[in-house]
């Protein structure tokens, strides 16, 4: 059997992800019975404190054992949590030493949205991949810039160590590690059971892109606002260098800095961020779409479209659009 410790961190941690888990675990050893095998999973809450409120003390969740309890452990599960990050992440980073110690012994670690910070705090995701929500993702970048941020993929994997995109996207994840440990059968019957959307890799149709604009490069944030005022037009790197007197390399090596993103992703995902909110809310077709966000190549703008959200323009008017029509 894997020995499963869903931790309990200290303050307001997400109780689907600790309850859900723990039921959906518990249900893979279930199913595992009827089909005449042996249960897979032994499943443990394992906190720092005997009792840990949750929700301004609305509820109480008590863990199953302490960490110190914990010699040795197969799969360790860090579920999101709330509030203050740095606060949160510094209320348990009694955690760190322990999942560190863990993982060197041979144990997996899975981390749900936003628990993501506390496994790159150990260190262990340092020159790796991980997913997180993707409206934490500027935050994440600025705290863990040696971690490879991959934030429009619903899970990753390296080295044992897995995270799953945003919110309920955990659910993906975990019926991945269903299959890893209890094999492909169960893991389908365990996503009809609670209508979980198996195999899904992407959470691209779900971001919001509101720009990248927590530092400190007053110019660059020029660029930034100059290109978000514009989007209708044609926008050029050597058109912005000229406006903020510097040399092209110069601020395309200050844009990726401060951003993240080149000067053209900067300007490609400006303008499908505003092609998208005119799909789910207009009444325009995509090709009329595609002139007002600035692209007059529909071959180039489809691509772009689908590179930066996974689907093409007309499936994403028909997927949030309610009065969705064909072109």
């Amino acid at each position: 059997m894997k020995h499963v410790s869903i931790l309990v961190p200290l303050g307001h941690s997400s109780l689907p992800n600790i309850d859900g888990t723990h039921q959906i675990l518990s249900e893979v050893n279930n199913i595992r019975k009827a089909m005449g095998m042996e249960p897979v999973f032994q499943i443990q809450l394992v906190g720092l404190e005997n009792s840990v409120p949750q929700r301004n003390g609305l509820y109480t969740i008590q863990p199953d054992v302490l960490i110190s309890d914990v010699k040795k452990t197969d799969l360790i599960i860090i579920p999101a949590m709330h509030g203050d990050l740095e606060k949160a992440m510094q209320a348990n980073a009694a955690f760190i030493p322990w999942i560190v110690e863990q993982y060197q012994q041979g144990a997996e670690v899975a981390t749900f949205c936003i628990a993501v910070f506390l496994l790159a705090a150990t260190g262990l995701l340092d020159g790796k991949k991980c997913a997180t929500h993707w409206v934490a993702a500027n935050d994440f970048r600025r705290m863990f810039p040696q971690v490879n941020l991959v934030d429009d993929r619903i899970m990753t994997e390296e080295d044992g160590l897995y995270s799953s995109g945003g919110a309920y996207s955990f659910l993906n994840l975990l019926a991945y590690l269903i299959e890893k440990y209890a094999g492909r059968e169960v893991a389908v019957r365990i996503a009809k059971t609670f209508m979980i959307d198996i195999d899904r890799e992407s959470q691209s149709p779900f971001i919001i892109f509101n720009g990248q604009k927590a530092h400190e490069d007053e110019s660059i944030k020029k660029a930034q606002e100059y290109i978000e005022r514009n989007y209708q037009d044609k926008i050029t790197v050597d058109q912005l260098a000229d406006m903020l007197a510097l040399g092209r390399r110069n601020l395309e090596r200050r844009f990726k800095k401060a951003t993240a993103n080149t000067v053209v992703e900067y300007i490609q995902r400006v303008k499908i961020e505003a092609a998208k909110r005119q799909l789910e809310s207009g009444r325009k077709n995509v090709n009329e779409v595609m002139y007002e966000t600035g692209y007059s190549d529909e071959k180039a703008f489809r691509t772009v479209f689908r590179k930066i959200t996974g689907l093409s323009p007309l499936a994403y008017r028909n997927k949030y659009h309610k009065e969705a029509v064909a072109v």
